[in-house]
């Protein structure tokens, strides 16, 4: 027998990477995902690749392999990690690099599929062969949801040169920056963050009694005198 591990969505910019494992005798599959974020801030430390290699070496251990059965893994760099880990537990003769096609390619991208239509968002029937046009199908699909840009690979070297990313970064870094303090809040005593230095004169309180306070404010209200004219 023989399991077969491949991923889909690496080259595509929204959600993380499926990576999933069958075996061809038994018709039996399994995948799980690589997180969005792996692409996003920690992209440059390339922690993808540990981490399909976690994903990888759990989904192989899932399905107990034989002594004698084979591992063909994608030639694909994102696992390159991931072989050099299998290798250790399962010996270099059983794991073998190879072009993975038929029903385990099929599988794992429908998977995949699946994963970004939960997202809202529906795939270009022709994305394989047309992978340009799908890149920017999906860029103009988060140009119209910019609240689901928390879901694109914007780690890519590549989108510092679009507009929409570039505002992207600057709103994320700007919240990275600002400082927090740990105190507790004054009305219902629980522990809470303020952006501010916590003083004993000046009264600090959580976002949910912040709210009330704020409610009960008085408006100001600068109404304009006019005199009548006779």
């Amino acid at each position: 027998m023989t399991i077969l591990v491949d991923d889909a969505g690496s080259g595509d910019l929204l959600f993380g990477v499926v990576i999933g494992a069958y075996r061809q005798e038994t018709n039996e599959f399994k995948y799980d995902v690589i997180d969005v974020h792996f692409y996003q801030n920690k992209f440059k430390d390339k922690e993808y690749l540990k981490e399909a290699s976690k994903i990888a070496t759990k989904l192989v251990a899932a399905f107990n392999p034989n002594t004698d059965e084979e591992i063909h893994i994608c030639q694909g760099c994102i696992f390159d990690t991931a072989t050099e880990d299998l290798y250790k537990i399962y010996g270099e003769k059983r794991i073998k690099r190879i072009h993975i096609e038929g029903e385990a390619q099929r599988l794992i991208e429908i998977a995949y599929l699946d994963e970004i239509r939960n997202l809202g968002y529906e795939p270009l029937t022709e994305r394989e062969e047309k992978r340009a046009k799908n890149f920017f199908h999906m860029m103009r699909w988060l140009k119209n949801n910019p609240k689901m840009l928390k879901y694109a690979k914007t780690g890519w070297p590549k989108l510092k040169n679009y507009q929409l990313f570039k505002q992207f970064h600057n709103s994320t870094q700007q919240n990275e920056h600002i400082q927090t303090y740990k105190t507790t809040c004054n009305d219902c005593k629980n522990p809470c963050e303020v952006t501010f230095q916590p003083e004993t004169t000046k009264p600090a309180y959580c976002k949910k009694c912040w709210k009330k306070h704020k409610s009960h404010k008085p408006i100001k209200r600068h109404i304009k005198n006019s005199k009548n004219k006779k």
